[in-house]
């Protein structure tokens, strides 16, 4: 049971350091968050914008 506890320490320490000091990784693809054009404050200030300017046809 002491052997099984030291390994596990052993395999977390290893993967601590390895993530902390070893090769860094690379992104595949760049991370862009993609926002929904409901969430977007600036196509929001623009449908603002439009209605101003727009007047009431109804």
């Amino acid at each position: 049971m002491l052997y099984l506890l030291a390994v596990i320490g052993a395999l977390t320490i290893a993967v601590l350091l390895w993530r902390a000091f070893g090769p860094d990784r690379v992104e595949t693809a760049p991370s862009r968050r993609i926002v929904a054009p409901d969430d977007d404050p600036e196509f929001l200030r623009k449908l603002g914008e439009q209605s101003k300017k727009k007047p009431d046809d109804e």
